[in-house]
């Protein structure tokens, strides 16, 4: 049985990820800021009141862990927002930075001593912070803060090698969830079924590998 702690748990792919893991047996440690009803169903450990962007937050997560071992760390808290050339709003970009960018650094470099050797640490990103992939343009706070991540995630897989920590970097698939309106081509347990199976064979040979749930290895 693994210990896996997720970020953002409380609906969508975390959610799902957070049904599957413990369908399968795993004790799961499921971090929000607020608890859904369909997670407290779930029957897992919950530690709420955590906003990635605090670091008095991410502090009081680290401290209730304590010398709790994870096997596997998901960084799937984000927030998404549509600005145009027409439209930038700098607040909403700037946030999107803050969650999407440095929320996921934040929180794997406070639980870093959680992390032993073993460890695997999964960044839920998105195929649009690919800069080769870019055909479209738009997006810019949502681009820009997931091209941002997926560096942070490329040095990570470097830094905590000696660690023996492994760290891969996950497009979930264009989901549907809250996030996109309900709109996309694949449901959260299917993607959450992906991301899963991405992070089994992860291992310290394949770190720092930008991949889709499917096993596609995408562009950077």
């Amino acid at each position: 049985m693994a210990t896996i702690c997720i970020t953002g748990a409380n609906r969508g792919i975390g959610l799902e990820l957070a049904r599957q893991f413990k369908g399968r047996g795993d004790e799961v440690v499921a971090v929000c800021r607020k608890p859904s009803a369909e997670l407290a169903d779930l029957g897992v450990r919950i530690i709420d009141g955590i906003d990635v962007t605090d670091d008095a937050a991410v502090g009081r997560l680290a401290k209730a862990l304590g010398d709790t071992t994870l096997d596997i760390l998901v960084n799937n808290a984000g927030v998404l927002s549509d600005e145009s050339l027409a439209d930038l709003d700098f607040d909403r970009i700037r946030r999107q930075f803050e969650v999407n960018s440095l929320g996921p650094l934040r929180i794997t470099a406070a639980l870093r001593g959680n992390l032993k050797d073993g460890a695997k640490v999964a960044i839920v990103t998105s195929r649009m912070g690919s800069i080769e992939d870019n055909t479209s343009g738009g997006r810019y706070g949502y681009r820009m803060s997931k091209a941002a991540v997926n560096m942070a995630g490329r040095s990570l897989a470097h830094d905590l090698e000696s660690d023996g920590v492994a760290v891969v970097i996950l497009h979930p698939g264009f989901v549907r969830t809250g996030m996109t309106g309900h709109t996309g081509l694949i449901d959260p347990d299917e993607s959450a079924a992906g991301l899963i199976a991405r992070i089994d064979e992860l291992t310290l040979e394949t770190s720092g590998a930008f991949r889709h749930a499917n096993g596609e290895h995408l562009p950077w």
